[in-house]
Formats: structure tokens, C-alpha cells, sequence
């Protein structure tokens, strides 16, 4: 396993991750039921950005940069109350104002889960597990299960609250990863047919990410939508510029938010000719 989050924590793709997490569980937790989160590759907790993986990538000067960093413009009221339950989470990590440190996903969920609310944080390197076991010590809602996150999908659903959220979000660094994705999912759903699914993926090759759509689309009973951002056109980019997330059986009101949110997140984050968003039902 080559592949570190710490070069690329906090770039765009983990912000639009990240919005779309923290609005998910914004609304989730509106209702009294307590819920379960199911974090399937979850890192190791918390990252500096002025580590030499961060530096050597400057990768969230493009992403949380843009909107925390010392000099960024001020946010639109409406924007900045959208984004509040996000960057409500990255501030209590930098309590001084300066962005020096960027939680991951299981600590943004933690920001905003409710004291009876639970949470399964899934990381298969050791390395990496016994950091984020260290990071989550203190934290009784949470647990770190050492072991490979599409297993833990299936020793993990359907959760004792019957309430859920379930992050997947795997590295993508081995070939055949969205046909696991696909099913991965039709399983889950089928366990767990009302919990809310967030399946993250980068685009690079277009039509793979168009028959990966379709391929959630054809599922029985399923609902879901389809978000994008891309920073520039894709086919001309040195680095990832394009990412999606779909979302199964999404919150009430989150498309509302996301209609607002992402023509200006398209904006903010563009760094060339072809930025873009789009939001979709799958079908």
C-alpha cells in the first residue's frame, strides 16, 4: 500500500468530501434516533499541513486554502452559513485562526456527531491504524477496526441503531476498484437498505465514471445523486482535477444546499479553463 493521504489532505476533492459529509450529518442528526458511522478508509485522523507531504504536493492551498487560509476573500453570508458545520470542524483544529492542521473524516464526523451517536473507523495499515487508534483514544463514540474496509462493509451492516451513515472512500491505486465499489454498494444496500451512502471517487477517465453511474443507477431500489466538481478540464490536467460523490438515499434538503453551494465552490476552487460542476439523480 504506497498510498498516503497526507500529500493530498485538505485539496479540493477532500473539501467537496467534506462539505458533502458535514451537511449529510448536519441533517442526520436533526432527528433524535441515534446513528452509526461507518468510515471504510479512514486514515489516520488528523494531518499538518506543513509536514513535508503536505508541502511537497501544496496540494490544500487549492482546496481549504482557498477558503480558510490567512489573505482568502471573505465567504458570502449564505455560503459561510452552508458552510458551517465544515469549517466550524477544521477551525476547532486551528484554534489560533493560522490553518496548520487538517482533520480527516473521522474527526469531522466526530465535530458533529451527538454523544449517542457511534462511530467504526476502518484502516487496514498498521501504521496508519495505531495513529488514528491514538487519535480517537479519549473519543468513547468511536472505534478503530484494523482491517481492510470493503470486509468491514459486510461485519458492519446492518448497524444495531438502524441509522446510519457509511463513507467509502478508498484510495483508488488498484485497478478494479469501482467494479468493488459497485459491489460493495449492492450488497451494503441490500443489508442496510435506509442507511445513507457516500462513495467518493476521482474522475479521470470519463466514461469509467459514466458506466460506474450507471451501474448504481440499475440498481433495484436505490436512490441516489450524483455530484461534481472540476477545478479544469480534465483531459489536459497534470494533476486530479476532477471528483464526484454519489449519494444514496440523501438527507432532506442536502440537493437544496448543494444547488448553492457548488456554482461557487466551482469558482473559488477553479485553476483553469473547463472548471465545472454538475448535479444529478442517478438513474
Amino acid at each position: 500500500m504506497n498510498y498516503r493521504h497526507a500529500f493530498h489532505a485538505g485539496n479540493f476533492a477532500d473539501v467537496l468530501k467534506h462539505i458533502v459529509l458535514s451537511l449529510c450529518l448536519d441533517r442526520m442528526t436533526r432527528k433524535p434516533k441515534p446513528l452509526r458511522v461507518i468510515d471504510t478508509h479512514a486514515g489516520v485522523g488528523r494531518y499538518r499541513l506543513d509536514s513535508g507531504e503536505a508541502e511537497r504536493t501544496g496540494e490544500w492551498r487549492g482546496g481549504i486554502g482557498r477558503l480558510m487560509a490567512s489573505g482568502a476573500d471573505p465567504l458570502p453570508p449564505t455560503i459561510a452559513a452552508i458552510l458551517a458545520p465544515y469549517l466550524d470542524s477544521v477551525r476547532a483544529f486551528n484554534p489560533s485562526g493560522d490553518l496548520a492542521i487538517y482533520p480527516g473524516s473521522p474527526l469531522i464526523s466526530l465535530a458533529l456527531m451527538r454523544p449517542g451517536d457511534r462511530m467504526a473507523a476502518c484502516e487496514l495499515h498498521p501504521e496508519d491504524a495505531a495513529a488514528l487508534r491514538r487519535e480517537l483514544r479519549h473519543d468513547g463514540r468511536a472505534k478503530v477496526l484494523e482491517m481492510d474496509g470493503w470486509q468491514a462493509l459486510r461485519a458492519t451492516l446492518p448497524p444495531n441503531e438502524r441509522r446510519g451513515l457509511i463513507l467509502i472512500d478508498p484510495p483508488f491505486e488498484e485497478a478494479g476498484e469501482l467494479d468493488r465499489l459497485v459491489k460493495a454498494v449492492g450488497d451494503g444496500t441490500k443489508r442496510f437498505a435506509t442507511g445513507t451512502y457516500l462513495l467518493w471517487l476521482p474522475i479521470k477517465d470519463v466514461r469509467q465514471s459514466a458506466s460506474f453511474a450507471n451501474a448504481i443507477g440499475r440498481m433495484e431500489g436505490v436512490q441516489a445523486i450524483w455530484i461534481e466538481l472540476r477545478t479544469q478540464r480534465i483531459e489536459t490536467a497534470e494533476r486530479l482535477a476532477g471528483s464526484a460523490l454519489v449519494v444514496i438515499n440523501p438527507p432532506f434538503g442536502l440537493e437544496q444546499n448543494l444547488q448553492t453551494i457548488l456554482p461557487w465552490l466551482s469558482e473559488r476552487l477553479a485553476t483553469g479553463e473547463g472548471a465545472a460542476w454538475r448535479l444529478d439523480t442517478v438513474a
